[in-house]
């Protein structure tokens, strides 16, 4: 039997439990909220950093796809470099960034289409790989439908015309530069020269349309011989007087520095038959050089230069002919087209792609010796013909021989290597460093001498108008035969030309020679007559002599020019070339 007390022990003991049992039941509970509390404080924090990081993820989504596009696998400073030069348009792949002599086939290195109207410069020395650059360039311009203009003076881009060697150093090459698609291609070309002499199709322009500073810049004239002969063109115009050859500029300035002209030379002031008479030695001597067979009709339609075959822009191709003795008429020529083009094409504005590029190799010949005049026109040219669609690009071995005026305008820049073994040449190297963006990666002045052939210093423009980031870049290869393809082919395919029926054959039509000619030969006295009656024989041989001359058609053709020549007189635009 259970005592009181031991009752009283277990009652106690059954407290004690339900007590600890209790408080451990509590404790727990406190426990749980305490978790539960913690886990939603740390939810609402990852919460948190959720919603940062995709803020930061939209932030960097442009940028990484930027880079993802510009430079798959590209890494550290070159992919830095290439990000400049990543573009949402189409553009022109000049080839890969190179770091440490080492190129990135990931970094690619381009020039928007569009600010291919922007112009730009390709430079080096002789070896340096410049023309195997143009020749890429041309190749991608023409894919894009674009056409070139463009000077072959030693013929080593007739190559265009035909596929390039497929080899293993090509390809090797191709892959290095990222272009992954390279295959062999043709593009094409038409092989022009200047005159009959050449082995291309023959090209002509009038003496009245090419116009006196671009004759002055061919004849070497000073700055006074040149305002002399534009005030011969200018009496040549008031008169109808086409200049169309060399020898109708030869008829009249010897007509204005004869006996019979003396008057003619006295109204057009300012003209001493001293200069007129260096002038035409000047004329002799370029007709002695060829120089006659260039000047003439037909002349050149700037037309025949903006065409397309097969959604491929056409490249022109101009050779030297028999005008390898005066180079300078070469460059001269291909200015005369750039100011032909000036006047004939309408304004665009900026537009997606250009409709015309041309490319001037040998450029310093265009600059040398220029006056002032000449130089001043240049310049005009190339600042306002970019709203016409039109984009120049100069090639020569140094910067410097562009006038500043004109290096100003000129927004992509691909230098290839520089020798700097003359103290003059180390001057050129400083100015040309300047002239870049500044560079973080690359010592400028020991690159610009370390270049390997095929290797440039490139900067251009973005699609904003920014310039890009200096690129140590390696030039990927063209994909037409990087060789002449010879004589024989190049006359093979200028003769097969649609160009070559408009443009053999030489016209040689009554101009101003015929006119002066005839207008002396009707001046001759005639045999005398017996004397009608009631006249005195002074007066009836005055009245004969101006019966046959007035009776000549082609003094009746001279004297209609003379006459109309307020509502006739040519009208003169850049360079004084003849306003069509």
């Amino acid at each position: 039997m259970t005592t009181p007390q031991e009752k009283a022990a277990a009652a106690r003991k059954a407290a004690e439990d339900a007590a600890r049992v209790a408080a451990e039941a509590m404790a727990a509970a406190e426990a749980a909220e305490q978790e539960a509390a913690a886990s939603s404080a740390a939810a609402a924090t990852d919460g948190e950093s959720a919603a940062a990081d995709s803020e930061s993820d939209t932030a960097s989504t442009e940028s990484a796809l930027k880079r993802q596009a510009a430079e798959p696998g590209a890494t550290g400073a070159a992919a830095k470099i290439a990000e400049g030069y990543a573009f949402s348009g189409p553009a022109l792949e000049l080839g890969t960034v190179m770091v440490d002599g080492v190129a990135d086939p990931g970094a690619r290195v381009r020039i928007p289409l569009r600010m291919m109207n922007r112009h730009g410069l390709v430079a080096g020395a002789t070896g340096t790989g410049k023309t195997k650059t143009l020749q890429g360039i041309a190749e991608q311009l023409s894919r894009a439908g674009v056409p070139v203009v463009m000077a072959d003076v030693k013929g080593d881009l007739s190559g265009l015309s035909e596929p390039g060697a497929d080899t293993e150093k090509i390809r090797a090459r191709a892959a290095e530069t990222g272009a992954t698609d390279w295959a062999p291609g043709t593009f094409p070309t038409e092989f022009v020269s200047l005159g009959t002499g050449g082995i291309g199709v023959p090209i002509r322009a009038t003496i009245t349309s090419f116009g006196p500073i671009l004759l002055s810049k061919v004849l070497g004239l000073n700055d006074t011989q040149e305002s002399t002969l534009g005030l011969i063109f200018h009496w040549a115009d008031q008169r109808g007087l086409a200049l169309l050859d060399l020898k109708d500029l030869r008829a009249v300035i010897t007509h204005l520095t004869s006996p019979e002209g003396k008057e003619d030379l006295k109204g057009i002031g300012g003209v001493s038959s001293q200069t007129a008479g260096v002038i035409l030695r000047s004329l002799v001597n370029l007709e002695a050089d060829g120089g006659d067979t260039f000047f003439g009709e037909p002349e050149l339609d700037p037309a025949d230069l903006l065409r397309t075959a097969g959604g491929l822009g056409v490249i022109t191709l101009f050779e030297l002919g028999q005008q390898a003795a005066r180079p300078a008429l070469f460059s001269t020529f291909l200015m005369w087209v750039l100011a032909d083009l000036f006047q004939t094409l309408p304004e665009v504005g900026d537009v997606d792609k250009p409709k015309l590029v041309f490319i001037f190799d040998e450029a310093h010949l265009l600059f040398a010796e220029a006056s002032k005049a000449f130089l001043q026109q240049v310049e005009q040219t190339v600042k306002l013909i970019r709203s016409k669609g039109v984009g120049v690009f100069f090639c020569t071995q140094l910067p410097t021989d562009i006038p500043n005026p004109v290096l100003s305008q000129l927004g992509a820049r691909v230098q290839h290597a520089l020798r700097a073994f003359t103290p003059d040449d180390q001057k050129a190297l400083a100015k040309t460093v300047r002239t870049y963006p500044k560079s973080s990666v690359y010592d400028l002045e020991e690159a610009l001498t370390s270049l390997g052939t095929g290797e440039a210093i490139v900067t251009v423009l973005s699609e904003s108008g920014a310039p890009t980031p200096v690129a140590w870049t390696e030039v990927a290869p063209p994909r037409s035969l990087m060789d002449t393809i010879g004589e024989e082919a190049i006359k093979s395919k200028a003769l097969s030309s649609a160009l070559f029926g408009k443009y053999g054959q030489s016209v040689d039509r009554e101009s101003a020679y015929e006119m002066l000619l005839a207008s002396v030969a009707a001046a001759e006295p005639a045999p005398e007559s017996a004397p009608a009656p009631g006249r005195s024989t002074a007066q009836q041989e005055e009245d004969s002599a101006a019966e046959r001359i007035m009776a000549n058609p082609a003094v009746k053709s001279f004297l209609r020019s003379a006459a109309s020549a307020a509502g006739r007189e040519i009208s003169r635009s850049i360079f004084g070339t003849r306003r069509r």
